[in-house]
């Protein structure tokens, strides 16, 4: 699970492993792989960076960069 900042100022948290990709557009835009979509106030690699550490902090992140999601996208 990953702590995020909706653009009103309150923190949610959300399960990184249902991110299926990040964009700067130029908000931070998080698409889920249900097609729902969260803007954050955190930039694109800090989602990356909070993404990436999830993965290493519940030993995934060997298999996370197997399947081509490296950067947390």
């Amino acid at each position: 699970m990953i702590t995020l900042t909706n653009f009103k100022g309150s923190t949610f948290t959300l399960n990184a492993m249902y991110i299926e990709k990040v964009e700067a557009l130029p908000d931070t835009t998080i698409t889920l792989v249900n097609g729902k979509k969260y803007f954050v106030r955190e930039t694109e690699a800090e989602v990356s960076q909070l993404s990436q550490t999830f993965y290493k902090n519940i030993g995934m992140f060997p298999w996370h960069q197997q399947v081509g999601e490296t950067n947390g996208k």
